[in-house]
């Protein structure tokens, strides 16, 4: 006696149809990140005024630094913004270069640059929490900026006013690969 299996192979097609049509994938999801354009020729011996830079520090004790002085990451935004903006024209805080932006005309745009620097062993949540801190500081800016030359927000600005907003208040982040930062400063 012989079991027909035509029948079995087809039921096998069918449950197999049926699974890949129901299962969903797992997505990966990682940090959004434009990575600077490819270096072409000689790489110039740039300067970079010491005024103009950040560093922003997480020990392996998740303890945060900012500027060399220690601080709670809901500081740490308020921080950025006044880096950033540097509303009263500080002399330890970023210069300004005025700077013509295509469709809107002369801007002060700073020339701020935020240096995030982290221990080895410090945890991917304190990293993350920083992360998110610098990035709402600048997303802040831009809804200002927005909201004082458009009457929205950033986000519902067209493709060519999110161009401009960008070349105004860019967003400036070094990160710098894991070392050993637990001396805190």
């Amino acid at each position: 006696m012989e079991i027909n299996s035509s029948s079995m192979a087809d039921i096998a097609f069918l449950l197999l149809t049926y699974f890949l049509m129901t299962t969903t994938m797992d997505q990966n999801y990682g940090l959004r990140r434009q990575l600077p354009p490819p270096v072409t020729g000689e790489v110039e011996n740039q300067q970079i005024n010491e005024r103009n830079v950040i560093i922003v520090r997480i020990n392996s004790l998740d303890r945060l630094f900012a500027g060399g002085q220690p601080m709670d990451v809901s500081m740490l935004k308020d921080k950025i913004k006044e880096f950033i903006l540097n509303p009263t024209d500080d002399p330890k805080l970023p210069e300004k270069k005025m700077t013509y932006i295509e469709g809107y005309g002369d801007y002060p745009v700073s020339n701020g640059v935020i240096s995030l620097q982290n221990d080895r062993s410090t945890t991917y949540k304190a990293y993350i929490e920083v992360q998110n801190e610098i990035v709402a500081a600048i997303n802040e800016i831009r809804d200002d900026f927005s909201i004082k030359n458009w009457g929205m927000p950033y986000s519902r600005l067209d493709e060519e006013r999110q161009r401009i907003v960008r070349d105004a208040i860019p967003q400036q982040i070094s990160e710098a690969e894991p070392k050993d930062v637990t001396g805190g400063k």
